[in-house]
């Protein structure tokens, strides 16, 4: 329910996507210059190097505020979160192990999670390098560690926030805040999105012929 998928900084409208108010905590980013510079490069280059132009999976926490809607299943050893976006399934550990030994590279990350009471804390390491923030080419490291922290604050909205720490990209960490809605309309559910065939066109340059055309 906001365009930080777009950017996840205040933006004005434009032929990229709608206008959005930001939802990190003092409207900027602390890149290091050298870091700086790619980023820049990344926004000459966002319609086709963006993760989610290509249909990789998006990473965390980008995933949680893409325009998709997820289902959250609790049980006492995980928290698990099904998402409508190519069909992507994230698994919290609440049963107290610790992250497995790396250096890993993955798309979502490994999460482990802890209760401080009525909050639920998950902490996100072993990424890949190769998604972004936003549509604008924010982007990150393999150091990236997210610290998520969900809190629900009344029956159908949860407040979170997501601390982002990466030494090699950033002088220091920052956080991005913003509610998460229920959806309310009869029969909500995930639906099916299969977005290579979607967005096929884009990734390999041709049109696919749909059966009766």
């Amino acid at each position: 329910m906001n365009g930080a998928n777009y950017d996840i900084l205040p933006r004005s409208a434009g032929p990229d996507g709608p206008a959005g108010q930001g939802v990190v905590d003092g409207h900027e980013l602390p890149y290091r210059p050298e870091a700086l510079r790619k980023k820049q490069d990344n926004y000459a280059g966002r319609r086709t190097l963006d993760t989610e132009a290509n249909c990789y999976l998006p990473g965390v926490p980008r995933i949680t505020y893409m325009p998709f809607p997820f289902q959250i299943v609790q049980t006492p050893q995980m928290t698990t979160i099904l998402y409508e976006y190519v069909h992507a399934i994230r698994y919290i550990h609440t049963n107290g192990t610790d992250h497995p030994r790396g250096p890993i590279e993955w798309w979502m990350g490994d999460s482990r999670g802890r209760w401080e009471g009525d909050t639920l804390v998950v902490d996100v390491t072993h990424f890949t390098d190769q998604t972004w923030f936003d549509r604008t080419g924010n982007y990150h490291s393999d150091a990236l560690r997210v610290v998520e922290r969900y809190t629900l604050a009344g029956p159908d909205h949860i407040n979170y926030e997501g601390t982002i720490e990466d030494p090699k990209v950033f002088t220091r960490p920052w956080t991005m805040r913003m509610p998460l809605y229920r959806r309310m309309e009869p029969n909500a559910q995930i639906l099916e999105y299969k977005c290579v065939e979607f967005a096929e066109e884009l990734i390999y340059g041709h049109l696919v012929k749909q059966p009766g055309r």
